[in-house]
Formats: C-alpha cells, sequence, structure tokens
C-alpha cells in the first residue's frame, strides 16, 4: 500500500508516427536508398521502392502494403551481419532529418516544455526509432523488430510486436503501464487510418496530412487536422490529370487550361519534369 501511495500521479505523453506524420514521405524508402549506395539492394529494388514511395506521399499506406514490406525487408536480412545494418544509421539518419517537418518538431517539444514525454511509434526498425529519437531529444522510440537475431547475424524470421496497426495501440498500452502514463491526458499524432486504434487510445487525437478515411473519421469526431505535406497534394492532383489526358477524347484542352494556369505546365515541360521527378525519387 505504501509503494502505492508514493508512486507520482500519472502523466500524459505525445506519441508521434514518423512517415508522413513526423516526415515527410517514407523512413523505408530511404532506408533502402541508404542500402543501395551500399550495395545490399539492387537498382531495380530501390526503383521499386521509388514507386512505391511515391503513391504512399500520394494516399498513404495500405495493410497489404506494409505487411509485405516487412515480410520482404525481414527475408533479406537472413545471414545479414547486425553491424552492417547498424552502420547504415549515419546515412539513413541523414537522408531523413531534413525531411522532418519543423512545424511537428516545435510540436514535440512543446510537449516536452508542457511536462509530457514525447515518443516515436513506427512501423520501421527499433533500431531506428530509437536512434532518431536519441538524435531528436525524444523519450523514446518504439519501433519494430524485423528479424531474429543469432550470434550477430540475422536469420530472417519476424520477431515481436510489428508496430503498426492494433499492434501500435497494444504498445502504446504497453508503455502506459510501464511508465505510469495517462493516456487520457496523452497526444497521438498519425496520417494514416491503419492508426486508428493508436488515436482512439489516447483523449487527444490528431489527424496529420491524413489519408480519405482518416480524415472523414477526424471530422466526424471534431479531431485537430495538420497538413503540411503539400508535394503529396501535387501529385495528387498531377497525377489525375495526367490519367485524364492519357484517356484521351477531347482532354488536351483541359490540361491545357490547367497549364495555362500554372497548375501543371510546369511539370510537362521536359527539363521541369525530370527535375520535379528527381526531387520526388531523390535517388542518389
Amino acid at each position: 500500500m505504501a509503494a502505492e501511495e508514493d508512486k507520482p500521479p500519472a502523466a500524459g505523453a505525445a506519441f508521434f508516427d514518423l512517415d508522413r506524420t513526423l516526415m515527410e514521405g517514407s523512413s523505408a524508402f530511404q532506408f533502402g536508398r541508404a542500402a543501395f549506395k551500399a550495395g545490399k539492394i539492387s537498382r531495380r529494388q530501390l526503383i521499386s521502392d521509388g514507386w512505391a514511395n511515391l503513391r504512399f506521399r500520394v494516399s498513404g499506406s495500405t495493410d497489404a502494403g506494409t505487411h509485405a514490406l516487412r515480410d520482404r525487408i525481414s527475408a533479406s536480412l537472413a545471414g545479414t551481419p547486425v553491424r552492417d545494418m547498424q552502420r547504415l544509421g549515419p546515412d539513413v539518419l541523414g537522408r531523413i532529418l531534413p525531411r522532418v517537418y519543423p512545424r511537428m518538431l516545435q510540436l514535440a517539444y512543446e510537449h516536452q516544455d508542457a511536462g509530457r514525454r514525447v515518443y516515436i511509434f513506427t512501423a520501421a526498425s527499433q533500431d531506428l526509432a530509437e536512434l532518431l529519437a536519441h538524435v531528436l531529444t525524444f523519450d523514446g522510440g518504439i519501433g519494430s523488430q524485423f528479424s531474429k537475431v543469432e550470434d550477430g547475424y540475422y536469420t530472417g524470421e519476424p520477431t515481436g510486436l510489428f508496430i503498426y496497426g492494433a499492434d501500435k495501440a497494444r504498445a502504446i498500452k504497453r508503455l502506459a503501464d510501464q511508465e505510469n502514463i495517462d493516456l487520457e491526458a496523452s497526444y497521438a499524432y498519425s496520417d494514416s487510418s491503419s492508426d486508428l486504434p493508436m488515436l482512439r487510445a489516447v483523449g487527444h487525437p490528431v489527424a496529420v496530412n491524413p489519408d480519405k478515411e482518416l480524415l472523414a473519421e477526424a471530422r466526424e469526431n471534431g479531431w485537430q487536422v495538420l497538413r503540411f505535406d503539400r508535394l503529396g497534394r501535387r501529385l495528387k492532383t498531377l497525377l489525375g490529370v495526367l490519367g485524364v489526358a492519357a484517356a484521351g477524347g477531347g482532354t488536351s484542352a483541359a490540361v491545357a487550361a490547367r497549364a495555362r494556369r500554372g497548375s501543371v505546365g510546369d511539370v510537362l515541360s521536359v527539363p521541369r519534369r525530370r527535375a520535379r521527378w528527381r526531387s520526388v525519387f531523390r535517388l542518389p
């Protein structure tokens, strides 16, 4: 009883998803670019991941796509020394840090200044979550374990919670029990409807660059909505216009009209189009 009486009152915390929430785009793609540079994956795989990153920036993730990515990463790690992956850390950080949204970082620090601990919760690897949390001076990072380790080598067999969907909410509740966190007084930030279990687990959910399903949920429940991903919205408009143009049947006039308004013409010119796609994929 005395121990319970001495226990400090629970305090709120703030939980940040990583991709399209704390940072622009996909951390997995940035990891892939570093792995390609180090000779760990092929150019074909990097290009495939680039297209996946583009789709992600336009419309967010899907359950099937995210789980397929985890399975592919887990299998590809089989027989790889743990140290080799750890050595990618500085390069991966160098690619992610410039993509962190300044406003989200400011929000995180405001939470800390108000007495709330701040955590990254992400489907990306535990090593990356911890490293990024350390560099950003957050209070912790929780990520996925992509593979078991034996004698310093990855086996390729997934292990532990995949910090995605319902498992992300379970991980947050587990941390709350361990660290005496009041979830009703806590905040959670995410871009995806897959994180609805996490958002519903706290008293203050916030939708950031939300996908269609999450935006509908946020509006219905009166949740705060933040938007920073202007490039994602421009890409969505551009791809829609190009799809209409490809269909033919008198659409050239509409495309021309949009071009005159400056929403498409700067992208459709060959030199600028190449520059824009390089900025999207940011290939080495």
